[in-house]
């Protein structure tokens, strides 16, 4: 097995929104809120659904490696729900192996509402369900043995049981490979994230505000010079800017695509992430893996939802 993924399992809802309808629900643009399952129908009872799919950011990166044509396979914790279900058979679709064992639930399968504003930006709200309590021992060691790299996703972490599932997978993986997910996700585990990226992962992936607060940088250069230090791979996305990896003194930068028609940013950092590990694990060189990233991200903006149709 080339990659395995170990994410939240969560079923993407895409909705069009005006700016009012964020601030009559207080809701922050750009960010990911952690909602219950009463809020979460009360926000969608209003709404129009565009699109329904199974998602969830590290999920979404898998399947573009498998559209790659690399060998992949997914962890993540869903319930034997209707949603449980679908998402399985959504995976198994794409050519990925889903190495989970799921039972009947208390808690129902996650469920994650992107909302859409005019200028492409997506806000989330997340009910994380069955997906946010993933334990030790929904992670097979063997699964784990048999990859050449493990990627996981800083939504999934938190204090207890996920923090012990990531813990085992960090053990017995031949590599590892971690996005930070969201500012969100960065303030609230900052001591934890700063920990892995320092000191645990070979390569982790940031937009460039994630990395800033996670060492409190004034400026990027503060970034540039963090990651000079890691002696690890570093991507970071900078926007319009392009992107950038820091691997010891070596800075390799990637621009942007321009003149792109952006219908919806949802699953550009995933994308982008499919595209450098597909380079990176097929040996291809650190330039060649950006600007497979960078091509990635730039086809999966200008559609809606985060498969490559």
């Amino acid at each position: 097995m080339k990659i395995l993924g170990i994410g939240n399992a969560i079923v993407d809802v895409i909705c069009k929104v005006d700016e009012r309808f964020l601030d009559e629900n207080n809701l922050t643009k750009s960010t990911m809120k952690l909602v219950e399952e009463r809020e979460f129908k009360q926000l969608l009872s209003s709404l129009n659904i565009e699109k329904t799919i199974a998602g969830g950011s590290v999920a979404n990166s898998i399947v573009g490696l498998s559209r790659l044509k690399n060998k992949v396979s997914f962890i993540g914790k869903v319930s034997d729900d209707k949603l449980g279900n679908e998402y399985e058979k959504s995976l198994v679709t794409e050519r990925v192996e889903y190495c989970y064992d799921k039972k009947l639930e208390k808690t129902p399968t996650g469920t994650c509402l992107i909302l859409i504003t005019p200028d492409s930006e997506r806000t989330m709200c997340t009910f994380l369900g069955i997906a946010g309590k993933i334990a030790p021992n929904d992670i097979n060691e063997s699964f784990i043995k048999q990859s050449e790299l493990v990627f996981l996703e800083g939504y999934l972490w938190d204090e207890g049981d996920p923090k012990a599932a990531f813990d085992k997978a960090l053990m017995f993986a031949k590599k590892t490979a971690m996005s930070l997910s969201d500012k969100f996700c960065v303030d609230r585990h900052k001591k934890s994230f700063y920990d892995l990226v320092k000191n645990k992962l070979d390569i982790t992936f940031a937009n460039e505000q994630e990395m800033m607060e996670l060492i409190d940088a004034k400026t990027f250069n503060d970034v540039i010079e963090f990651g000079k230090h890691l002696n690890k791979v570093l991507v970071v996305t900078r926007s319009d800017k392009g992107s950038v990896a820091i691997m010891g003194t070596e800075i390799i930068e990637c621009l942007s695509h321009k003149n792109l028609k952006i219908v919806d940013l949802t699953g550009a950092g995933d994308l982008f992430a499919a595209g450098f590990l597909h380079g990176y694990i097929n040996k291809m060189s650190i330039k060649d893996s950006l600007q497979k990233g960078t091509e990635m991200a730039s086809k999966i903006i200008q559609k809606i939802g985060a498969r490559l149709d």
